[in-house]
């Protein structure tokens, strides 16, 4: 029997595993500096960080294990967006974002044994006109300190997007339908 392994620490994707229904996963958290190749683009640093995270986990796991790994970054213009580092970086952030569009970027991986997938998915997320003052006051909350790009889009950030196009989970941090898909070629069904 296989055992699924979520390899991250990110309670965001322990929740949107447990939505679809897969319950009886364990976490191991494998230590990978995010390091990446420079010149390369959003999907392919993405891809390139999940894969990192992939090896690493895979030699935490046993060879009948299907690990799932995950690297989600917020790219504006090709930028990168990470965490902030304090709050008036947070502001700084959202004070870029607002009023255009920007790109969330997942590079998910799944593995077992010597078998490796590695996706992408890119969803366009844009974001409303906002003041200062309502920036601030989002800051305030401190949900923000600890989410790239300085705004988490299943709470009050979504209070300053627009609209979103592609995978709103992906924003999240864990394309459902894209990580489903690739399950299924490892013989684990969802539905």
């Amino acid at each position: 029997m296989s055992n699924i392994v979520l390899a991250s620490g990110s309670p965001r994707r322990r929740e949107l595993l447990e939505r679809i229904g897969v319950t009886d996963f364990v976490v191991r958290v494998p230590e990978v500096e995010e390091t990446f190749p420079q010149g390369l683009s959003p999907q392919e640093v993405v891809s390139y960080i999940s894969r990192e995270k992939a090896e690493a986990a895979v030699q935490l796991c046993g060879p009948e294990d299907i690990v799932i790994t995950a690297d989600t970054m917020v790219f504006l213009d090709r930028q990168r967006l990470g965490k902030p580092r304090d709050e008036a970086h947070a502001l700084e952030m959202l004070t870029a974002l607002q009023g255009r569009r920007h790109t969330v970027c997942t590079g998910v991986s799944v593995c077992q044994g010597a078998r490796r997938l590695t996706e992408t998915e890119s969803t366009d997320v844009f974001f409303r006109a906002a003041t200062e003052e309502e920036l601030r006051r989002y800051i305030a909350t401190g949900e923000p300190m600890d989410k790239a790009g300085a705004y988490g889009v299943q709470g009050r950030g979504a209070l300053l997007v627009e609209r979103l196009e592609g995978d709103f989970f992906n924003v999240m941090g864990l394309p459902l339908l894209r990580l489903s898909r690739m399950l299924e070629q490892f013989g684990v069904s969802l539905l």
